[in-house]
Order: C-alpha cells, then structure tokens, then sequence
C-alpha cells in the first residue's frame, strides 16, 4: 500500500521514521473547509514522543501529500489485554486550513488588538474576488500580518487569475467564513492549502465543469449510493432591508437578489432579509442575498457516494468543486460539484476511497448540527458589529 504517515512540528520538520504499525486511517479533504482525520498508531516510546503539541500530521499517498495539517487531539491511548502490549492512541487531526478558520478579521490588520478603531470596517469595492481571499489571509495570518498573528511558513500560493469582482466589508468576523461568502459572491471560486517543500501555500482556483468526462453510475461500477430529492425552492427572491435611519437622516436601504430561473420554473417566492447587521453598502446587502439564494432556491438536493475506479480517480482525473455527472438509475442525469473526498486504509484491506457529490446541504452531518452550525455563524456576524 502507498500510504505513508509523517510527523512534522509547526516548522514542517520531520520528527522522526515514518510511523510504522498504524491502522483504521480515515482522512476527509472537503471543498473550501477545513478537512479531518483520524488514525490508530501503537503506543511506542518512539511514536510517542512525536505526538506532541502543536505538531503536525502528514499523509503521503502515492509519494505525494494528500493532507496536511495540525493534529488536533495528538494522543487519544487505550489499553486491553487483545491489544499491543504498548497499547494504541488514536490521532485526530486536521489539514491546514483549520488553523487559517482559528483568526478572525481585524478592521485594522496593521495595529495592535488594543489599536483597533472603534466603527471601522475592513473594506474593499469592486474588486476581484481571489485578490479579496488572498488579501484577508494574508494580512490576518500570512506573512503580511503582524509578527504575533503570522502562522509558521504560511505563503501565498500563486495567483491563479480567477473570480470575479466583488464588495468586502467586514469586522471580528470568522476568517474563513468570509472567505467562503467572498469567493461565492466573486464567481464560485474554491481555495485550499497544501503543503510543498518547506512551505504551507495557501491559494485560490476555479473548479473545473468535468460532466462530460467524470460520470458515475451503477454501470460504470463507481457508484455507492443515491439520494435525490427535487422539490420547490424555499427562495427566489431575496428582499433586503438595511439598516434603519436615524430621524433627520437619509431613507433606508433596499436591496433585492432574484433568481429568475427558479421563480420562472417554479413560481416566485419571497424572503425578507434583515440586514441591519451589515454596513448598508448595496454591494454588502446583496452579499445577503446571494447567501439566501444559494441556500433555498436550488430545487435539486443530490448526496452520493461514489468510488475510485482504475478509470476514474479523485485527485487526479477530478478535485474538489468540480462539476461532475452521476447518472440515477431511471435515466436521469444530475450534474453537482464535488464536496468532499473521503480516503480509508488499513494495512490488511489496502485503500478505499469514496467521493460526496452533491448540492450545499449534501452532507454526512445530521440535520441538528447543520442547524446550529448555520445558527452560530449568524449569530457571530451580529456580535461582530
């Protein structure tokens, strides 16, 4: 089996041999959020010592890494009389983008937390989407940022030339969160990192529309499992209202995101949205808009589970956020984007990689977590004003 685990510190040194004994390694990349993992290794003096704070995880598939990132719980040990007589820790751990999602953006970047200016918002106008991302990363935890904010060999990839132009306004906000609302709104674009040399580089691309090329069915033998749903869109016309004036002031502000293609094929549905908690620029609003388009008005939900086949393998003939088919079993064809890859291994079984393809909402997280999850970020952009 080519699958190999390295430990590195936070300066992407090796600490050690390869780990040698692992089992159960379960590793998920997922498209514009941080990926995880876990895996078994034997509790060995030599082994131990490398699972320390702060350190790193690395796993090499076919001599290159297929993720990278900090080791969130680096010791979880148990013992039992079947086991090694060492006993076994199990590794949780993340790629790096999870310690990107740990910032959060600074108005004022530049100054001391005990400098930043009361009402004042970090802003961009009409700008390109990719030149925003790079921009929050760099200037909040790259090597723009303050000394004590940078993250260790954290680089800018090269400019990959994507997006379109945008609108950024933002204060105390998750970093990545803005980042993922940035590269929606200025043309789909995706982002990630991944380790090379001595450095992490984080960058911007655009997914590729592979539905000609990257098909799944049960014929072709790639595909696990189907769950499709189409129904009427919950949003076609987003309303938003921004902040109420004050008396003697000029009037509020309106701003209205449609998607005409639902409304004409449905019928139309209205949303009021508040946006109070924005800064009242026309190009922030419909940033509102476009989130509460993106997230009711798709009337077609697809989850699946595909499979690596010799014909058709992630990473190397689709990524994630590609465009590819699946066709369901009574003839219809859906074309969706990739979401995650999931790669599973043991030394007894060898390798066995599956693919989420689906719509925003496709996901293995129940419906609670999802709620909460949404709930949380809307909640922490109000306090960030």
């Amino acid at each position: 089996m080519a699958v190999q685990l390295l430990i590195t510190d936070r300066n992407l040194a090796v600490q050690g041999d390869p780990i040698d004994g692992w089992t159960n390694l379960d590793a998920t990349k997922r498209y514009c959020e941080p990926g995880s993992g876990s895996v078994d290794v034997p509790a060995l003096p030599e082994v131990m010592a490398q699972l320390q704070p702060g350190n790193r995880l690395v796993v090499i598939r076919d001599g290159a890494v297929w993720t990278a990132g900090p080791m969130e719980i680096p010791a979880d040990y148990s013992w039992s009389v079947t086991d090694n007589p060492a006993g076994r820790v199990t590794v949780s751990f993340s790629d790096d983008l999870a310690t990107i999602a740990g910032y959060i953006t600074w108005p004022t970047p530049a100054n001391a937390w005990t400098a930043q200016l009361a009402n004042t918002y970090r802003t961009m106008t009409s700008t390109n989407a990719e030149t925003i991302v790079r921009a929050l990363v760099n200037e909040n935890c790259g090597p723009g940022a303050r000394s004590d904010r940078r993250i260790p060999h954290l680089a800018l990839d090269t400019a990959a030339g994507v997006g379109t132009s945008t609108t950024l306004s933002t204060r105390f906000e998750p970093l990545l969160d803005v980042c993922r609302r940035i590269a929606l709104d200025g043309g789909a674009i995706g982002f990630r990192t991944r380790q090379t040399g001595g450095q992490i580089l984080f960058g911007c691309y655009q997914p590729r529309d592979l539905t000609a090329t990257a098909r799944f069915s049960q014929g072709l033998g790639n595909l696990r499992s189907i769950q499709w749903k189409r129904s009427a869109p919950t949003v076609t016309h987003a309303l938003i209202a921004g902040t109420e004036p004050d008396i003697g002031t000029s009037g509020r502000t309106y701003v209205e995101v449609a998607d005409a293609a639902a409304a004409g094929a449905w019928w139309r549905v209205e949303k009021y949205v508040d946006g109070s908690a924005q800064t009242d620029t026309d190009g922030e609003l419909t940033q509102a808009g476009s989130g509460e388009i993106s997230a009711g008005a798709a009337p077609v939900e697809l989850a699946t589970v595909t499979v690596d086949t010799d014909d058709l393998k992630a990473g190397r003939d689709f990524d994630l956020g590609d465009k590819v088919t699946v066709a369901l079993p009574y003839g219809v064809e859906v074309a969706d984007l990739v979401r995650s890859i999931q790669l599973q291994a043991t030394p007894e079984a060898g390798e066995y990689v599956t693919t989420l393809v689906g719509s925003p909402d496709a996901t293995t997280d129940p419906a609670m977590v999802q709620a909460i999850r949404t709930l949380s970020r809307r909640l922490g952009r109000l306090e960030s004003r």
